[in-house]
């Protein structure tokens, strides 16, 4: 049985030998009782400083090590992707390039994957970043995503996730949505098993993120739903109800020019955000088709 481990990395020049070296010593491990054997699968997101260099160094060292580098920076989406069509493994675990993510979880993720669940993800205890930036809410960001999706994981922001092989491989994940993992794959709530890990500081460098994600988060999680649906349906659907409320709209405003009633006003408003979030929808939706058609990540594989 074959363990895939994918870790994107983005300027992580400091952080890859440590994380190497550490999940390396899991593996082996892993691996003496003959049972398992296991691929490293390091994807370059377009990084800007030493990273690609300090893992073709690796790879000098260890053969069996495998870099996908990707054209350009796409995100956190695309370099999963990437690792997930690329990888060969029974199971595919990802982790952050980051240090953040403890190896030592590995082998209970999977034993619970080996138990027949689909996806086993970690929750985050005692995190290790500001509070009202990024926990606070990542807090908020769970509860909606769990309310949208049925889904009721605590953290789906957490790196540190195992798939049982072809979970992952559902779908092309555009820009953002790798936060909605794993309700995009549309398991289950008895398919997923969750356990709780000690989250760790960064090893070096600062984060990626910003308090933006969050807002970012709200707009792509309306979309969701019709996703798990039929996306491509739904595509055509919101963009007609897009195109009846903005003709209504204008309609409308046509009436309130004539008469300044407050009534017509309230409605006009009313309708303008319906079409705006109608619109919102709709591009959301046709990013994530077209994604399906072209794709989202171009790697080339460092042999």
């Amino acid at each position: 049985m074959k363990i895939s481990i994918v870790i994107p990395v983005h300027n992580e020049e400091k952080n890859i030998p440590y994380v190497y070296t550490e999940l390396k010593e899991i593996l082996k491990e892993l691996s003496k009782n003959k049972k398992f054997s296991y691929e490293i699968i390091f994807v370059n997101d377009g990084s800007t400083d030493t990273s690609l260099e300090v893992l073709k160094n690796l790879k000098r060292e260890d053969k069996g090590l495998r870099i996908l580098n990707m054209d350009k920076n796409r995100g956190q989406a695309a370099a999963l992707t990437a690792g997930f069509f690329y990888a060969r493994g029974n199971f595919i675990i990802t982790m952050d390039g980051d240090g953040q993510n403890d190896p030592r979880y590995i082998p209970i993720i999977l034993s619970k994957l080996k138990e027949g669940y689909k996806v086993v993800t970690g929750f985050r205890q005692q995190r290790k970043e500001p509070f009202l930036t990024r926990v606070l809410p990542s807090k908020i960001a769970n509860k909606i995503i769990a309310l949208f999706t049925g889904l009721k994981v605590r953290d789906n922001g957490c790196s540190l996730k195992g798939y049982r092989r072809g979970v992952p491989q559902k779908w092309q994940i555009p820009q953002g949505f790798h936060r909605f993992i794993p309700a995009l794959f549309g398991v289950k709530n008895d398919e997923v098993f969750e356990i709780p890990i000690i989250d760790r500081p960064r090893l070096h460098g600062k984060t990626h993120y910003s308090l933006k994600r969050t807002f970012e988060v709200l707009r792509d999680l309306l979309t969701i739903p019709f996703i798990l649906k039929d996306p491509v349906k739904y595509e055509r659907t919101w963009k007609g109800v897009f195109e009846l409320s903005l003709f209504i709209l204008s309609g409308l405003f046509f009436f309130f020019l004539l008469d300044f009633s407050l009534s017509f006003l309230i409605i006009d408003l009313f309708l303008g955000l319906f079409s705006l979030l109608s619109y919102v929808i709709w591009q959301n939706l046709q990013r994530f088709n077209l994604a399906q058609v072209e794709g989202v990540f171009k790697v080339e594989e460092i042999l």
